[in-house]
């Protein structure tokens, strides 16, 4: 199974880039007042750029934080079953500071929040691969510190 990571913005810190490939889809520009209808906009660009990186047929996952909380092991879990039901492609869509647009929630068949803490979006990247990488070792029977 293939996972890939769609998010808004770039990465700015180079130690943080260093450690994740991910295909980075550009933020929608605002001004610093934005009105809440400019920034639904801008929000719905950006949801128009996400839907069109998306792979065919992939099973869509997006960070979101009132979705779903899994532990490291409910997140393996997961990962099996669609692994075990023939999914070929995950994507995991990280929005940018706005979150994510109506259309993108709806495309994704899972919501999955990492916390209900807020982190940058450059740590929710880095946090989020560190748990498929941890999935991946509870998934091959791996061990992984608890």
């Amino acid at each position: 199974m293939q996972v890939r990571i769609i998010a808004v913005g770039k990465i700015k810190e180079r130690f943080l880039s260093d450690g994740i490939a991910i295909t980075e889809i550009a933020e929608e520009r605002r001004g610093v007042h934005a009105s809440g209808s400019q920034e639904q906009q801008a929000k719905e660009k950006e949801g128009e750029r996400i839907l069109a990186a998306l792979p065919e047929g992939t099973y869509v996952i997006a960070l979101d934080i009132l979705g779903t909380e899994l532990s490291s092991e409910g997140l393996a879990a997961r990962l099996r079953e669609m692994q075990m039901a023939g999914t070929a492609s995950v994507t995991v869509i990280i929005g940018g500071d706005l979150g994510l647009s109506g259309a993108v929630l709806a495309r994704a068949r899972l919501r999955l929040s990492l916390s209900p803490m807020t982190f940058t979006h450059q740590m929710a990247r880095l946090i989020l691969l560190e748990q498929l990488y941890r999935a991946c070792r509870i998934n091959s029977g791996e061990p992984y510190h608890k």
